[in-house]
């Protein structure tokens, strides 16, 4: 085992100058032979080799010891943690007379461990510090890439993807050098993360044989993931029995189809033993699924799970179905509802092995949207919520927008109220997932500063409780190594600056109070208020001359407000009580509609798209005060300050076009008689 490193690739937060702090050390490494513990050997090895430190052998002295409990006679520093069990993942942390320990009780613990030194640098070595025990609170740590083999005609290499191709396949094949497939790894066991699945969710006929005779090709990938402990999952077609077994059917009640599935899953397992299941969205966008047969989710996601469960696989079986061919005149058919409609009543009917995998809104991964109710109606089975680190709807990478705020509400969400369990605590052993937003980019995310919202997706999947200005604060003491003198402080206070409040920011100047979806058809990116209006796919916003927004309600609507449970049914049910964040996500209201602000919703649209494009100036401003002082790599600086100008210009053309768009429709004035056209 050798330690990945990419020329010409951006170190992100791993640069060599990160692991100084162990690697001028000396270090003793007490582990098995298991590859997870090779990784961590080469691991202190490499940082000793660039620092000047030493990997000590048992007798000599250290400053550092990273062990397995169960690896024999302890130094005194790691046997005074023995204690509490610490689980497959789970490590111990302490300082003691002049000694740092890490104990963990299997090698991914132990991994896990050195990467939190990595992250303490100098204080992880300074003064005492009493045993800390450190958990994962989520079982899978997952990102699913939406990469295709084939470059696609619309979608491209990547599905929704902002950073250049897909880092697995070119021209049709798998890349013949895979270095920079396990320096991903590395940046991602370095958060947390622990599962990816490698292929688009809408499973194209290439991809479709990655399950049979292109199997070789994710046996390659499994095999540079597996060093840093992550399992490889793969997106599958429901009707792979027809498209790939010459069966006639995929009904998952024929046992014909049962036992292909099996047949199957038995090879696929032969080839790749500690694969990790199978993710599916059937029946949605159309993808095939059961409902052709006459079955229902549970039916679909049971066969699959069948098939896995003697391998100990799980299927990730997607809650993203709805109706995209409804009418838009009918305002009885709510996209929002589908969801729970769908798959509430099922409560019970998913085996364990089977994960029910709901985005965490009820819509399409808005910039603002309430947090999806079937989180909270399925008690009975194993739900993963699925996030959007790329950035579809909120600046597709061009646009600095950090994301980790609107994550932290999310898994914080307490549906039932205060003093009852928040949808971390829901989600458990399901775990966390999220669509990654990593190409063949120098940069891996296409703008640099989009490095923030990946990190920070593995650092809140491992702890959801974690403070998000302090996860930022950790990744920018990681990937720009600020020293503590006037200029590192400079460039903390200037990232800060830019991306503490940049997710509201991007809200300010994009869609208001949480109406969402007025982007350009079909690529997602620019203001397009009316675009989908009157279009089968269902995210309307109904602004006409007297109001706007959508009646969710119970009373006159949709009735999707009756979905969550109390307080919140009864809280969104409320004109009087909805948060304004939210207003127009849940009511149809006149502009003159006073906020809880004190301000009417007309001049809330233009009080905030005026001062979301001058937030978006005063960023790029920042960055501007950075050029030639030496705190930044020139070409990183070059490359963020051209997408500033582009937010900016884009913050400009949403400003104005939302806000005529509502001048018109409203007639109403601004009150403060800035320019609108």
């Amino acid at each position: 085992m050798t330690v990945p490193h990419v020329d010409d690739v951006h170190p992100a937060w791993l640069p060599p100058e990160a692991f100084r702090a162990i690697g001028a050390r000396r270090v003793l490494v007490l582990a098995d032979g298991s590859p997870l513990s090779g990784t961590v050997r080469a691991e202190v090895a490499d940082a000793c080799a660039r620092h000047g430190g030493a990997v000590a052998a048992p007798g000599e002295p250290y400053d550092l010891v990273l062990a397995l409990a169960s690896g024999g006679s302890l130094p005194p520093e790691a046997a005074a943690l023995k204690g509490p069990e610490l689980g497959p993942e789970g490590f111990l942390l302490a300082r003691t007379g002049g000694v740092t320990a890490v104990l963990a009780d299997a090698p991914a613990g132990l991994l896990y461990g050195f990467f939190a030194v990595v992250r303490l640098g100098e204080a992880a070595f300074e003064g005492e510090r009493p045993a800390e025990t450190h958990r994962p609170a989520l079982e899978r740590r997952m990102l699913d890439h939406w990469d295709n083999i084939d470059v696609h005609p619309v979608m491209g290499q990547v599905e929704r993807g902002y950073s250049g191709g897909s880092i697995f396949w070119r021209d049709g094949v798998l890349h013949e050098d895979l270095t920079r497939v396990r320096a991903y790894a590395r940046l991602l066991a370095a958060t947390g993360v622990n599962a990816v699945a490698v292929n688009n969710v809408n499973v194209h006929a290439p991809e479709a044989r990655l399950l049979t005779d292109r199997l070789d090709e994710v046996a390659a990938l499994a095999a540079e993931f597996r060093p840093y402990g992550i399992r490889v999952h793969l997106s599958v077609n429901f009707a792979s029995p027809i498209a790939l077994g010459g069966l006639e059917t995929a009904d998952p009640a024929d046992e014909r189809v049962r036992a292909w599935w099996a047949r199957t899953t038995e090879r696929v397992y032969a080839a790749i033993p500690d694969f990790g299941g199978y993710v599916v969205k059937a029946d949605s966008e159309g993808q095939p699924g059961p409902f052709a047969y006459g079955r229902d989710h549970a039916d679909g996601a049971n066969m699959l799970a069948d098939a896995l469960a003697p391998h100990g696989g799980v299927v990730h079986w997607r809650a993203f179905v709805y109706n995209h061919r409804q009418d838009w005149r009918d305002r009885s058919t709510d996209r929002a509802r589908a969801a729970y409609d769908h798959f509430a009543p099922l409560d019970g009917r998913f085996r364990d092995n089977a994960i029910v995998q709901v985005k965490y809104g009820p819509i399409d991964f808005q910039t603002r949207e309430p947090v999806s109710p079937v989180i909270a109606a399925m008690p009975d089975t194993r739900l993963a919520v699925e996030l959007q680190v790329t950035q579809e709807y909120t600046g597709q990478q061009r646009h600095v927008c950090y994301l980790a705020p609107m994550w932290s509400e999310v898994l914080g969400f307490r549906f039932w109220g205060e003093g009852e369990p928040a949808v971390a605590e829901v989600i458990k052993s399901g775990g966390l997932v999220a669509v990654s937003n990593v190409g063949d980019d120098r940069y891996w995310t296409g703008h640099p500063l989009a490095q923030a919202n990946l990190y920070a997706f593995g650092r809140l999947a491992w702890d959801p409780g974690l403070d998000p200005v302090a996860i930022l604060d950790e990744w920018i003491g990681l990937t720009f190594v600020p020293g503590d003198d006037e200029g590192g402080e400079r460039l903390r206070a200037t990232l800060h600056g830019m991306m503490d409040g940049s997710w509201r920011t991007y809200e300010r100047y994009t869609a208001p109070l949480g109406v969402g979806f007025m982007v350009r058809p079909g690529h997602h990116y620019g203001p397009d208020v009316d675009g989908y209006e009157y279009t089968p796919w269902g995210t309307y916003h109904f602004a006409d001359r007297d109001g706007v927004g959508v009646d969710r309600t119970r009373a006159t609507g949709t009735g999707y407000t009756g979905q969550y449970p109390k307080p919140w049914s009864e809280v969104y049910e409320s004109l009087a009580e909805c948060p304004d964040e939210l207003l127009l996500f849940f009511h149809h209201v006149p502009y003159g509609h006073v906020l809880h602000s004190g301000v009417t919703v007309i001049q809330h649209i233009y009080d905030t798209h005026f001062a979301g494009a001058e937030e978006a100036a005063e960023i790029r401003a920042l960055w501007a005060k950075l050029e030639g002082d030496g705190l930044v790599d020139p070409a990183l600086h070059a490359r963020v300050r051209e997408l500033l100008d582009e937010q900016v210009r884009s913050a400009e053309e949403w400003r104005d076009q939302i806000n005529s768009y509502f001048y018109r429709k409203s007639g109403v004035p601004d009150a403060r008689g800035r320019t609108i056209y």
